[in-house]
């Protein structure tokens, strides 16, 4: 180890074990962060109350209809505890999955309704001195703090809780309802929230004042919040005017910083009242409201305020010493790479997929039987046969992030206008597409937010649809028309891209989708139509396999916002595969090798794009 010391013109480091994705992640982005899929919730809801911390966890209330339905936390799964006393949603919560206070909130009217929770039951203590829904807070359940929501109009006003009961105290400098709130009785943050636009405004409180401080990055409402006066988090919400979002904000004490995007653009989720910006939770949502749980884990590593060189913060090009394994090693730029997966339990092409390596679902299809209405979920190993869709198809639009939630739209034969929401164990049909087609591509975060594109074969659409939870609305076309096009599932609404197809020829011609309009950006490498695609966003998304001479292809693209890139084939050339995941992590499900039903396979390849690898330092 001294010789390695020794070298010249570089720092060489001792670790124990070899750096991981997740520090250059760090590394790439010092305020990045990383959200992950948690445990489903028992109860599907939004605007409800939450507390405690990451690992330990509350959820109380929530629409739809009142809920009083309270659950808990591990850091892995949910369970039911004792509820309410009162059902009700727009309310707020402070504290721990031990110790909480929930209060205000609507059952129909407003209410100044307060509860302590002592770990095992809810107790009905002393109202608020003003009824109100939508509001924020920040302490314990024995000293707290509760400010603005809506009362009629918006209320600037503000109570501090002394364990027994609330006083008035100075106002808001602004009144706003859908506000984040963070801190203690002493030492909170009010930001965000609707007054009466939707705001920016961040407010601090000193113990007797509120003092306007550094403005979020963007107007949002809604959105899930944790930490302390000098650490927050606000993640999702709804933008100003606009869809709902996917985007983080940290607050260090002095100004807002964008870190990771949550997974789903959601709003009305909460996060955990006791918990930082470092270690957090966001979990319900809507509407229509869901079970999803995304959990939030950063370091706080800063390389700009930290320049030591530490475990946590290596990069490529770094050189380091593993003491357990005895080599010499360096970080270098990932390899991405094709494993294989397990095999679906029914073969078939052109079925529609969403989700998440790990958390996968593909349904429908095609196989020399007929048409398939089968769907089947994936855990990133097996494969389980699921409830079946409404209406048996193919080749239809599907987005969603995980396999608890998601919506398939369109698809043949018949060029299908019927729209079916997934959540979690079973279909509904929902709001038809306003133009009925199939191979069309869509992205979208869930079941409230997403985009379809194209179609035909007959006639060949530019047409593009987006979806708000409730309905749909034509928005400008594609520049091109064409159909069998992908999308980069798992992407929000507002923004993600549609690449290939048939116009009736192949074409390789990419679009992006800025939340308004379509721009034409550069073309894939290889014409084709078909194929399997996946993403994170308008400026991150995978295409591999489909249909291009002869007849399918293995052929894999990245697009990095600016090129595509050919990269590591497919084990097997296969089109009309089943997509899911992002462009890190991704998955192509069955299709076809053969160009039609003769060739129907149910294997499953596994995509992996990590940023980095360790590699041992060799004289060659």
């Amino acid at each position: 180890m001294a010789g390695y010391k020794e070298i010249k013109g570089f720092d060489v480091q001792s670790k124990s074990v070899d750096p991981t994705p997740y520090a250059q992640a760090l590394a790439d982005n010092p305020y990045g962060g990383v959200w992950s899929s948690g445990g489903a919730m028992g109860t599907a809801r939004y605007t409800h109350g939450g507390t405690g911390t990451l690992t330990a966890g509350l959820a109380f209330g929530g629409d739809p209809g009142d809920i009083s339905n309270c659950e808990t936390y591990d850091g892995s799964a949910w369970a039911e505890v004792n509820n309410l006393n009162t059902g009700r949603n727009g309310l707020f919560g402070i504290g721990t999955q031990t110790a909480s206070l929930g209060f205000g909130g609507t059952d129909g009217s407003n209410t100044a309704k307060t509860e302590s929770w002592n770990g095992s039951n809810w107790t009905e203590v002393n109202d608020m001195n003003t009824a109100r829904r939508f509001l924020a807070g920040a302490g314990t359940n024995t000293a707290g703090l509760g400010y603005g929501g809506y009362v009629g109009p918006n209320t600037a006003a503000n109570e501090s809780w002394n364990g027994s009961s609330w006083t008035e105290v100075n106002d808001l400098n602004t009144a706003r309802n859908d506000l984040g709130g963070a801190g203690t009785q002493t030492a909170a943050l009010g930001y965000g929230g609707t007054g009466p636009g939707t705001t920016a405004i961040t407010e601090s409180w000193n113990g007797s004042t509120w003092t306007e401080v550094g403005d979020l990055n963007s107007a949002k409402k809604a959105g899930a919040n944790s930490g302390t006066q000098t650490a927050a988090l606000m993640a999702g919400g709804q933008s100003a005017p606009g869809p709902n979002i996917a985007q983080t904000e940290s607050w260090n004490g002095s100004a807002w910083t964008e870190v990771g995007d949550l997974a789903a653009a959601i709003r009305s989720n909460k996060g955990t009242s006791a918990g930082t910006n470092t270690t957090s939770m966001s979990n319900g949502g809507g509407p229509p409201a869901v079970t999803t749980t995304e959990e939030w884990t950063f370091s706080g590593i800063n390389p700009a305020t930290t320049p030591a060189v530490t475990y946590s913060d290596a990069i490529i090009g770094d050189l380091y010493y593993n003491s357990t394994t005895g080599q010499l090693k360096g970080v270098q730029s990932g390899t991405a790479s094709w494993a294989s997966g397990g095999s679906m339990n029914t073969a078939r092409y052109y079925q529609g997929g969403f989700g998440s390596q790990s958390a996968a679902l593909v349904f429908g299809g095609s196989r020399p039987s007929g048409i398939q209405d089968l769907t089947e979920q994936y855990d990133g190993s097996s494969w389980t046969e699921v409830a079946d869709l409404g209406q048996a198809r193919y080749n239809m639009a599907a987005f969603g992030s995980s396999y608890t939630s998601g919506i398939s739209a369109g698809g043949n034969p018949g060029s299908y206008n019927n729209v079916e929401s997934w959540d979690g164990s079973s279909w509904t049909e929902t709001t038809e597409i306003n133009t009925g087609r199939g191979y069309l591509a869509g992205f979208g975060a869930a079941t409230n937010a997403g985009i379809i594109a194209g179609g035909g074969p007959s006639p060949v659409r530019a047409l593009a649809e987006t979806w708000n939870g409730s309905s749909w609305t034509e928005v400008g076309d594609l520049n091109t028309a064409r159909w069998g096009l992908a999308g980069s599932n798992g992407s929000p609404q507002g923004s993600g891209i549609v690449y290939g197809g048939l116009t009736p020829t192949n074409t390789g011609i990419a679009e992006t989708w800025d939340g308004s309009s379509w721009t034409e950006v550069g073309d894939m490498n290889t014409a084709k139509n078909r194929f399997c695609g996946f993403g994170t966003s308008s400026s991150s998304a995978v295409g591999t396999g489909g249909f291009a001479p002869p007849p399918t292809t293995a052929l894999t693209e990245v697009w990095d916002g600016s090129s595509w890139t050919e990269t590591t084939d497919m084990s097997t050339a296969r089109a009309a595969a089943g997509p899911a995941g992002t462009t890190p992590l991704g998955l192509a499900a069955g299709g076809t090798t053969a160009g039609g039903n003769p060739g129907v396979t149910a294997v499953t390849e596994e995509w992996s794009n990590p940023a980095f690898e360790n590699k041992i330092v060799t004289t060659s």
